[in-house]
């Protein structure tokens, strides 16, 4: 293969899947294309090895080193079972009583957008289970309140990654912290634990912070900009999503719902799901932790977990619960079978998206797009802009990538080398720097698993999910920026974070004003707020 750790043709097939998706608004023929240009960039343009390098890649999404892609797989079986299992909620009638139940109890749309934002919080165990779980469970009633799919959406994507990245029992939490792990050892820093450096790296992550800050503000006043503000307008007059788009990912729109559903035909499932999910995770991370003759401790077992294990095993508890709640109902078993296709049907886009995206993501992984993207941070650069600069270069690697753990892998080494080299009492804000654009870039990229996940959960269009969520993305990142910049010529966290704070508010000022102090119309707001 050709090398192109050096060429700014590296970023060809990222940037064509990136600008094709955005300007045609069809994901899967544009990552299509991305991945034809790479593969054909990375074998001179002969055919012949250009076909056997995707067809064994291709393979290599379910069997790679001579056994089945267990993540792989095991990813794909959780979403396909959560979509048979919110097919089935809706066939029993659960859906239906919880938002009934909604309109009755939560009065307001703020209240509906408070309600996911809360959700979205307190699931912090692993991004995909909450964008796929707070998504299940707000929909029913941010539709009723008429809230945008889109902006659900948002409100979920701004909360998974973010809080799982500040969160040190998740599994991101358990995966940085290994990482940290091994720059300590590296430099032989026994002054503080790996786990105590990724508590103190958490006030750092000015990104995250900020986009938490953000979502909550926008979950209490409404804020819309952008095209935000069409899907919002569109959802008070009963359009929750472009429905000549055809129905969005991870939605059912054509099942037959029963009278005499119950709320617990929703919450019930949904609270299996979680604990069993949970602790599946413990589980299985106890048993690696045992394996490698490690006493159990939590964190410990957050590291070493297997998600997508965890994640399939939950999904089957809840399905189990969800039946034996239904023994007695008078359902039809054609209702059964109709729901479990209708499921399986709604959750195939995503599926394809996916496969799509994790084939693209391997070729961008040969095509050294990651290299080429580092290869812009020296040694000549004054150590007091490598927060800044680092913050950027991983937002660009991860928007270009799709990955935020990938960037995660590379740039924390990277970063750990660069800065210790120079200024090493910026440690700690280097790593949060790197931290923080790579999830601002996974957030901003229409081929990231996770905004995939997000699009799916809240049943919004994926590309309109990517558009919507922009404008806030870059506020947040924007006010990142600044705290990275100043924290570095200052030395000092906290005046950095006052810094971040400050450009924060006057950021908020400017999008009220923009978007006419971020409400909808005055007639319409009574209807919105009944």
């Amino acid at each position: 293969m050709v090398d192109y750790s050096t060429s700014v043709l590296s970023l060809v097939p990222a940037l064509l899947a990136i600008i094709m998706a955005i300007t045609t608004r069809k994901v899967i023929p544009s990552l299509g294309v991305g991945i034809i240009a790479g593969v054909l960039l990375l074998h001179n343009f002969n055919p012949l090895e250009s076909i056997q390098y995707l067809w064994s890649n291709v393979i290599a999404l379910f069997w790679a080193d001579g056994a089945i892609n267990e993540w792989n797989v095991l990813l794909i079986a959780f979403l396909l079972l959560l979509g048979i299992l919110s097919s089935i909620i809706q066939t029993s009638g659960g859906a239906r009583a919880f938002g009934e139940w909604a309109a009755s109890n939560v009065k307001t749309a703020r209240g509906a957008r408070l309600v996911s934002f809360g959700l979205g919080i307190l699931i912090f165990i692993d991004d995909y289970f909450n964008s796929l779980a707070v998504g299940n469970i707000s929909r029913p009633l941010t539709d009723r309140k008429k809230v945008s799919r889109a902006k659900l959406a948002y409100m979920i994507d701004s909360t998974a990654a973010p809080v799982c990245v500040i969160s040190p029992l998740s599994s991101w939490g358990a995966y940085i912290i290994a990482i940290l792990s091994g720059i300590l050892a590296k430099y032989s820093i026994d002054s503080y634990s790996s786990f105590s450096a990724f508590i103190q790296i958490i006030p750092m992550n000015f990104y995250a912070v900020f986009a938490l800050l953000l979502t909550a503000y926008v979950a209490y006043t409404g804020l819309a900009i952008g095209p935000m503000r069409t899907h919002e307008l569109r959802a008070l007059q009963g359009e929750l999503y472009d429905a000549s788009k055809g129905a969005p990912m991870g939605m059912s729109e054509d099942l037959n719902e029963h009278e005499g559903g119950k709320v617990r035909d929703l919450i019930v499932p949904i609270i299996a799901l979680i604990i069993a999910t949970v602790s599946a995770m413990l589980y299985t991370g106890g048993q690696a932790l045992a394996a490698d003759g490690q006493s159990f401790s939590l964190i410990g077992a957050f590291e070493s977990t297997d998600v997508t294990r965890s994640l399939v095993a939950g999904a089957v508890v809840s399905l189990i619960v969800t039946f034996i709640l239904l023994i007695g109902r008078k359902i039809p078993a054609k209702d059964y079978g109709q729901a479990t296709w209708g499921g399986i049907r709604a959750m195939w886009p995503a599926v394809l998206i996916l496969l799509f995206a994790w084939t693209i993501i391997a070729v961008i992984g040969d095509m050294k797009t990651g290299d080429y993207l580092a290869s812009f941070v020296t040694d000549s650069i004054s150590p007091s802009y490598l927060p800044f600069l680092l913050f950027l270069i991983a937002g660009l690697m991860a928007f270009s990538t799709g990955t935020s753990w990938g960037t995660f892998g590379l740039m924390l080494p990277i970063g750990a080398d660069l800065i210790m080299a120079v200024e090493p009492e910026l440690l700690l804000p280097t790593l949060a720097a790197v931290l923080a654009g790579a999830v601002f870039g996974d957030h901003c990229s229409p081929i990231s698993d996770t905004t995939i996940l997000s699009s799916t959960g809240a049943g919004s269009h994926h590309i309109d999910h990517v558009l919507t969520q922009l404008p806030y993305a870059l506020i947040s990142a924007g006010v990142a920026a600044v705290g990275y910049l100043v924290l570095g010529i200052s030395d000092s966290m906290w005046v950095g974070f006052f810094a971040a704070l400050a450009t924060f508010v006057v950021a908020l000022v400017i999008a009220q004003i923009i978007s006419k102090r971020g409400r909808v119309p005055a007639d319409m707001r009574t209807e919105r707020e009944a």
